[in-house]
């Protein structure tokens, strides 16, 4: 389960290092589709930074984060992160839909990936916890 998590969170820091990439680039955007689908007025709005800091930066450092943390196996961490994470892009959709009326794909794929690791690491602690449960009543 931890290295599928690693691989999601390296998917994720790839979606976001492309987003970041748009951020910073004037150029035509890749990912124009249409009037409800531009990265580029995403990613160039007074929403796409925090303090100066591009949130698709803060989307890179937060999957390895989440990538170190599931290598180090520490559960509970995980998915506090990923909750965080998860809450994070969840507000970030609102703002598409709601404020700007535009989406990002980078930012939808990057809303799936992190939905994806919380269901992962729900998992992965139920399973453990359940196993030392077993093993706990095993030796009772």
């Amino acid at each position: 389960m931890r290295y599928f998590i690693v691989f999601l969170s390296l998917a994720g820091f790839l979606v976001a290092t492309l987003a970041l990439r748009v951020h910073y680039n004037t150029g035509t955007e890749p990912c124009s589709i249409n009037e409800h689908w531009d990265c580029g007025i995403v990613n160039h709005s007074s929403y796409s930074v925090i303090d100066h800091v591009p949130v698709a930066a803060i989307g890179m450092a937060g999957y390895l984060l989440l990538g170190v943390l599931a290598l180090a196996r520490r559960r509970i961490l995980l998915l506090v992160g990923a909750l965080i994470g998860l809450a994070f892009a969840l507000y970030l959709s609102s703002i598409e839909r709601n404020v700007l009326e535009v989406w990002c794909l980078y930012c939808v794929i990057s809303q799936g990936i992190i939905a994806l690791i919380t269901l992962m690491s729900i998992i992965w602690l139920v399973t453990v916890e359940r196993a030392k449960s077993r093993t706990r009543k095993a030796d009772a």
